[in-house]
Formats: C-alpha cells, structure tokens, sequence
C-alpha cells in the first residue's frame, strides 16, 4: 500500500474536520436558531455540494482560485504562488465540499435540543454565548460528533473535487482514493483491492461508530 498516500488522506481528513467543527458550529447555529425569512437560500448555498456532481464543483473551485480571479490572484501575491495543485487549495476544496457533512448534523443536533431549557437559561440571565456552550452544544454532542467524523470519513474518500483542484503529484496531492485509482489504471489490482479494503472497512467501523454514539446519546438522554 501507499502510506504516503494514506497519511496525505488523514492529514487532510484532520485538517478538514477541525476546521469544519471550528467554522460549522456557527453556521449550523445561525440556520437553526434565525428568523430571517430568506435563510433557506444559505441553506441551499451550504448544501449545494451534496447534489453538484464533484466535477463540476471541482471546475468552478480551480477557477475560482485561479490566478485570473481575485482570490487566486490575492493568494499568489501574499505566498507568491496559485492555489491550485496544492496542499492548501485542496485543503480549501474540501473543505467546501464536505461543509453540509458537518453543517447539517451540527443542525440537526441544535433542532433536537428542548427550546424551554434555552429559554430558562437565558431568563437565569445566562448570555447567548454561556448558553451555547452550557446547555446547546452538550444537549446536541452527538449531533456534533457525527458531523466532524462524517466530514473526516467524506474526505478520506474523495476523488473528483481532489483530482480536480489537487491533480496526482506525489506527496503533494496524491490522496488515497487516487492511488486506488492509478493502482487500478496499471493493472495492479492485487494492491488496489487491499487498499479499497482498508477503506471499506474505516467506513464501516465510522458508521459503527456513528450509530453506536447516538443511541447512546439518546439512552443518556432518556434516563436524564
């Protein structure tokens, strides 16, 4: 197997579920607790990667961090090369395509939580960043939980958005998913199957892992 593939693929995985739970959080909070009547466009605008196909968000991300527009120009003058084919521009594309892995657990996590316990929170004079952090986000752990592992487990298995923005170069971007596919584009199935099979089986410990977490929840919850 390639391990510098595999550790590229948890390197990038990491970055992307930390950075998803940091910038999420007040995404999925914003949808869930706003008025705003026209709210469901962002809604929209954050899921949109769940329905493009990876090809053609993987198109308009290189494009857009390309040197002939503003943030591939921007970029290029501050570290004085592009975006595209790096380490950082496929950090930046992933994190893009699997924002609604995180952003709608995160979400669903919120609705789940009882609006009289926020209520009395904040009539105890508890301000709004105290009870996110006392009584929203420790209601809804399993919401957040899921979120960040389905972001990781989303990026390991990436391809289209990767290849797209990230290309094949060895230690830079070559992902795990990728490997897969150059070991099968050489014949080397032998050593395609048994990195396929390492993947088949983190993505079934992760879901495990998953549906294990929120009954657990739910029973914690039951009990309280």
């Amino acid at each position: 197997m390639n391990w510098s593939a595999i550790g590229l693929s948890l390197k990038l995985a990491t970055s992307v579920a930390g950075i998803l739970l940091v910038a999420g959080l007040p995404i999925a909070y914003w949808t869930t607790f706003s008025r705003w009547r026209w709210k469901f466009l962002v809604e929209a605008v954050v899921a949109l990667p769940l329905v493009l196909p990876p090809t053609v968000l993987g198109y308009y991300i290189l494009v857009g961090l390309g040197p002939r527009n503003f943030p591939g120009r921007l970029w290029q003058s501050w570290f004085g090369h592009t975006l595209p084919f790096t380490f950082e521009g496929l950090l930046l594309a992933s994190v893009l395509y699997s924002l609604p892995f995180a952003v709608q657990p995160f979400s669903a996590g919120f609705e789940s939580v009882d609006r009289s316990l926020i209520e009395a929170a904040w009539t105890l004079g508890a301000s709004r960043l105290r009870t996110f952090f006392r009584v929203i986000l420790p209601l809804s752990a399993a919401g957040a939980i899921t979120g960040v592992v389905l972001s990781f487990a989303h990026t390991i298995g990436e391809f289209g958005v990767v290849l797209m923005v990230g290309g094949n170069i060895p230690g830079v971007t070559r992902t795990v998913s990728i490997d897969i596919y150059d070991q099968a584009q050489a014949g080397n199935y032998a050593v395609a199957n048994r990195t396929a099979l390492v993947l088949l089986l983190f993505s079934f410990v992760v879901l495990s892992g998953i549906y294990a977490t929120n009954r657990r929840a739910l029973s914690l919850w039951r009990k309280r």
